[in-house]
């Protein structure tokens, strides 16, 4: 699943500012800093668990049956942490540069998910046909790379074999080239915060609606139709955008900052759990799975998300260890990119137990392999290139500054005083 950086208020490193002065003797209110200001490892340790929810459903472990939550949580977490970082680059600058977000997004996703077509593609004859595939090797490829895998899904009845799973970044994508222009338009409007929060409020329960009355049952154990639908699927990422509007108001983080973020972790924590071990195999034979359960987790795992950002509590801080933090942040994009394919390559050969525990290992030492080979070079190249550009606009500035008529003749009478005076 697409990963963002996760920059967003840590109340394990976050050092709060004081509020405006209050009245004598009253205390001032610590006020919370604005998202982005710190990292949360709290959220990069939550992704960790949803990918392995995500994997383990795939592998068919009883009482993880429900494996949309891993990837509701996903969405949630993606819309809250895209809409945080261009909420925080509007406060900073004043505007929000399109052309900048989707070409960063790009190189930072496009490079793994190209990484593991060519391999698939290598393999196809062993593992293309994992769960079906409608297309050839290149149709499913092209449909992959071009990000319209949950539309051919959901409005064809097809699959793409081994690239099958592209569906939700296809989604993400799709979502992403709508929802930074509307932000844009809705700043230049100089729309209300809270038309602005009723109108996503709106979206989440008419796209949840429109995703109940669709339902069709489908034919034997099979995933419905509208389950891979971007009318679904911008339930849960539109209330991440949601969760973000709403800790960009100061006053509403200063009460999360209390015991309603407390409240909110547990409460949320408790709910996902339940939903996970609540929920059977035949969770794709009723339609309020798709109109009420699926929308609804996406909640729970909003006033998850936000007590997790907003406090510190023992789940904050079991997710915020080190290992499983790192796993989320540096691992866990790649995981749910790799690990179909080592489910279809070696999936025969694990039996019982034990065999799921090796099939697990295995992809998980694919998937950190990939993330080294593809994802970090590629990080430490644009770095390289961001800091040459920086270097080269300070020295443009610097030469331009230097090219002003008088301004060097000024800096040069500074310095022969300053030596006069020393001397």
């Amino acid at each position: 699943m697409a990963t963002t950086t996760t920059t967003t208020p840590s109340p394990e490193r976050t050092t709060r500012t004081a509020a405006p002065a209050a009245p004598t003797g009253i205390r001032a209110r610590a006020t919370p800093p604005p998202p982005l200001t710190h990292r949360a490892p709290a959220l990069d340790g939550l992704r960790t668990v949803a990918i392995m929810i995500v994997i383990l459903y795939h592998l068919h472990v009883p009482q993880f049956e429900g494996g949309f939550i891993g990837v509701t949580v996903f969405f949630v977490l993606s819309g809250f942490l895209i809409s945080t970082l261009l909420l925080g680059e509007h406060r900073r600058t004043g505007r929000i540069r399109l052309g900048s977000f989707w070409t960063k997004r790009l190189l930072r996703l496009y490079p793994a998910l190209l990484a593991l077509v060519v391999v698939g593609l290598a393999l196809w004859n062993w593992v293309g046909d994992y769960k079906g595939a409608s297309f050839s090797p290149g149709e499913a490829a092209f449909i992959a790379l071009s990000y319209t895998g949950n539309l051919f899904r959901s409005y064809w009845d097809t699959t793409q074999g081994v690239f099958a799973h592209t569906w939700s970044l296809s989604m993400e994508e799709q979502f992403y080239l709508v929802w930074p222009p509307v932000l844009v338009l809705l700043f230049a409007l100089r729309s209300r915060r809270r038309w602005v929060v009723i109108g996503l409020g709106v979206v989440v329960v008419a796209a949840a609606a429109a995703s109940w009355a669709s339902y069709r049952t489908p034919n034997g154990g099979a995933t419905p139709d509208v389950y891979f639908s971007p009318v679904l699927g911008v339930v849960p990422l539109a209330t991440g955008c949601l969760l973000a509007l709403l800790l960009d108001d100061v006053r509403i983080r200063t009460w999360a900052a209390g015991l309603a973020g407390h409240v909110a972790t547990w409460l949320g924590a408790a709910l996902l759990v339940a939903v996970q071990f609540w929920i059977d195999d035949d969770w794709t034979q009723h339609a309020t799975s798709f109109g009420v359960v699926l929308p609804v987790t996406g909640v729970v795992s909003a006033v998850l998300i936000g007590g997790l950002v907003s406090v510190r509590t023992p789940v904050s801080a079991v997710l915020a260890w080190s290992p499983v933090s790192w796993f989320g942040r540096r691992v866990s994009y790649s995981t749910y990119l790799w690990h179909p394919l080592v489910i279809a390559l070696l999936g025969t050969f694990a039996i019982g137990t034990w065999g799921n525990v090796w099939l697990v290992a295995v992809a998980l030492l694919v998937a950190v392999a990939a993330a080294y080979a593809v994802e970090v070079p590629v990080e430490k190249a644009r770095k390289r290139f961001r800091e040459a550009r920086r270097l080269r606009a300070a020295d443009r500035s610097g030469r331009e500054t230097a090219d002003r008529p008088g301004r060097g003749s000024a800096e040069q009478e500074s310095a022969d005083r300053t030596e006069r005076t020393t001397a």
